[in-house]
């Protein structure tokens, strides 16, 4: 059931706001004192905390509030809290509202507001149990992957990313050629080397060629080899990448690039695991097990006659997508530190920023603006600035996440709330520090 403690020294307060509460279906807890409050909180589920500003007589400071305001933030970061306050208290709520408070509410206050704030406090707490159950799902779901499989080192938060992890594990059992598709720079060889590591050759090499790296006259001598004097500058004979990777993995990134010539004899390797080097007679064979990875669309390139339709179906027996790093937002901040290294931390501020951003680079963007913020920086957070990321340019931004809430939408926000911070935060879908970090952005007075 839904519960709400109340922690306030006058019993009276405590009666009220627990009648109000139970004609709505909500459990009240009262305590008279911070020591009670706290020890309830140990003790029981609680969803949203109304607090009282001071408990001594006499005392007016509210300083008592803050003490046992911090303490429950402390112990329960998460835990939505309510500030009851006199009107000489307001600058003292007001501050402890930016440091993370919920709301706070002047004595004697309305019944209808302090309901209507406890029912959104108590949908936002549902929900933040909620998220909270996800992770932990998550974060068991990639502990039985990494008990269970080689996952390389590579770093994940988000439940997509995890599927397209377990998915390359599960088929790198077979000896069936995969395709990995993705943007650039999302981590597409990364998961060709998971394939590999699980594989039934994960003893053998792991050979990489980029196909879109090499002159089209030269992928054929790179991927098969060469005679002496099969082409200028051929003074002797070359090894191809087929034959480096004979017993273990060959991966043919960007192999939408690989010219028609090429594609035909990549198709007989796949059916017979027979080739001729350039300029041989000689036929050699290899045991390969081929990972090819694009982020082209083959199939236009079939319509257009520039990729073999059989050769696709040869190597897209299996696919495994890994999607751009704008639809897996979870993975940002873990490969953030991840790319940080313990070498400088990051404010809240630069990671807000991170999470906005579209990164159209995906991982590779990231990695390079990490790096660059790290040269930087002198023993102090990193910032938007370091990140030097392209929408924190207000002068000429050139991208906005369309979930990122205008100056017009926040002024209407507020105005709609009466200036109640948590209510025009949530109606946005921020937290309240996200608003007010926004309400300074955009010159908007509290």
């Amino acid at each position: 059931m839904r519960t709400v403690l109340i922690i306030d020294d006058n019993p009276a307060v405590g009666e009220a706001l627990s009648l109000l509460l139970s004609l709505h279906d909500i459990r009240p807890l009262t305590a008279l004192n911070q020591r009670e409050g706290l020890a309830v909180l140990a003790r029981d589920r609680v969803d949203v905390v109304i607090q009282d500003m001071n408990f001594s007589a006499d005392t007016t400071s509210g300083e008592e509030g803050v003490v046992l305001f911090r303490s429950i933030r402390e112990q329960h970061p998460d835990l939505p809290v309510i500030l009851l306050t006199a009107w000489t208290h307001l600058e003292t709520a007001v501050e402890l509202v930016k440091a993370g408070a919920a709301d706070y509410i002047a004595k004697p206050w309305d019944d209808s507001k302090l309901l209507t704030t406890v029912e959104n406090l108590l949908e936002l707490s549902e929900s933040t149990r909620e998220v909270k159950r996800t992770r932990h799902e998550r974060r068991r779901h990639q502990a039985q992957l990494l008990d269970r499989y080689d996952l390389d080192g590579m770093v994940f938060a988000s439940e997509t990313t995890g599927r397209t992890v377990e998915l390359a594990c599960q088929v790198a059992r077979s000896d069936v050629p995969v395709l990995v598709t993705g943007p650039n720079g999302a981590g597409k060889e990364r998961i060709a080397r998971i394939v590999h590591l699980n594989s039934p050759v994960r003893e053998g090499p792991f050979v990489a060629v980029n196909c879109g790296a090499l002159p089209g006259e030269l992928i054929e001598a790179e991927l098969f080899g060469a005679d002496a004097g099969a082409y200028t500058g051929a003074t002797k004979a070359r090894e191809g990448r087929f034959e480096m990777a004979d017993g273990g993995t060959l991966f043919l990134d960007e192999i939408g690039n690989l010219p028609l010539s090429g594609q035909v004899k990549l198709l007989r390797v796949l059916e017979t695991g027979q080739f001729e080097r350039l300029g041989s007679g000689r036929t050699r064979s290899a045991q390969v097990r081929v990972i090819s990875a694009t982020n082209a669309d083959l199939k236009s390139m079939i319509a257009e006659g520039r990729f073999r339709e059989d050769l696709y179906y040869r190597l897209n027996v299996i696919e495994v997508n890994l999607p751009p790093l704008c639809e897996r937002s979870d993975d940002i901040l873990p490969l953030a530190e991840h790319f940080l290294d313990g070498r400088a931390e990051l404010s809240d501020e630069a990671r807000e920023a991170l999470t906005l951003h579209s990164w159209p680079g995906n991982v590779r963007e990231l990695k390079n603006a990490i790096d660059r913020a790290c040269l930087l920086v002198h023993d102090e957070p990193i910032t938007p600035g370091h990140l030097n990321l392209p929408e924190m340019d207000d002068a000429a931004p050139t991208w906005r996440n369309l979930d990122e809430p205008s100056r017009d939408a926040v002024k209407d926000a507020l105005v709609q709330h009466a200036g109640v911070i948590s209510r025009a935060a949530q109606t946005l879908g921020l937290s309240r520090q996200a608003l007010y970090r926004r309400m300074q952005r955009y010159g908007i007075e509290t």
